[in-house]
């Protein structure tokens, strides 16, 4: 059964690891993550931006893959089901009447006042189903599905301003972090970080994860993040791994067995990943 973060987030806010966010890009993929945090009992949240929905064929399609595997694979740990950067009420109303059990409302791009607005939309349509709302003040930087942004850093009064007027569940405050591959080394803003999370009683969410040092990652955690979004670091493992297949057999055809050459690659890396995020049910 899917259910929302608000349980596994609120514990992890509390005893100090990060829930990981494994954004999901084709039915190979689910099944690995799904196989893997099963395997190291651990919940997970399975994120699903809008050019992944729309090249896996759209939100119910994806919500029935999701329900399916789940219940063929006998998963018993917790999965979230999550909208990642939704950027509209439509997109998160069209997820949500699929089945997801959470959304991330992207309103960033947009003025405070505007990006509230939007946001108290997604929230009062959530809640009446049960469904869990992200946001971001500030803007995150970097190129997600192909789609490049300038980074803003998020303020304390901001995020306090956006959560009080909307009453999300989450919040991704921009303080450095990037989607994609950094350039250079990541400058996070650990002190206002360590604020927002002292100010605000919901968890924290930190997007563009991968790249990231690991000794940043374990001072994330230390100062309130409770989610930390995974997509580009799977996406190397993988296809480094189905390159070298396609290298070394030159008569493979079957898409399985392409597809499949990274299976181990995705499923060791996430064993890696959680354990720096000392993640736990």
């Amino acid at each position: 059964m899917l259910v929302n973060f608000n349980e596994m987030l609120l514990n992890a806010k509390k005893e100090h690891y990060a829930v990981p966010h494994f954004n999901i890009n084709n039915l190979e993929w689910t099944k690995y993550i799904l196989e893997e945090c099963q395997n190291l009992n651990i919940p997970v949240i399975l994120g699903v931006s809008e050019g992944a929905a729309k090249y896996m064929g759209g939100f119910n399609t994806i919500s029935g893959m999701v329900k399916g595997l789940m219940k063929d694979l006998n998963i018993t740990i917790p999965v979230c089901l999550h909208v990642d950067h939704g950027q509209s009420f439509d997109t998160c109303k069209n997820a949500i009447d699929a089945g997801f059990t959470s959304v991330m409302i992207d309103a960033s791009r947009h003025n405070l006042d505007k990006n509230i607005e939007i946001t108290r939309e997604v929230v009062a349509y959530a809640h009446e189903r049960g469904v869990t709302v992200e946001a971001e003040v500030g803007h995150i930087g970097g190129t997600e599905d192909n789609i490049t942004s300038t980074e803003t850093n998020a303020t304390l009064e901001d995020c306090e301003i956006l959560y009080n007027a909307t009453q999300i569940d989450s919040l991704a405050p921009a303080l450095g972090s990037v989607h994609g591959f950094y350039k250079g080394e990541p400058n996070l803003d650990f002190e206002t970080m360590h604020i927002i999370n002292e100010k605000l009683p919901i968890p924290l969410v930190l997007h563009g994860g991968t790249g990231i040092p690991a000794d940043k990652i374990e001072k994330a955690i230390t100062n309130g993040i409770s989610k930390i979004n995974i997509n580009t670091d799977l996406q190397v493992a993988w296809s480094k791994k189905v390159r070298e297949k396609l290298a070394t057999d030159s008569e493979v055809y079957d898409p399985r067995k392409i597809i499949g050459s990274g299976e181990e690659a995705i499923k060791e890396r996430i064993k890696e990943i959680v354990t720096l995020f000392k993640t736990k049910i």
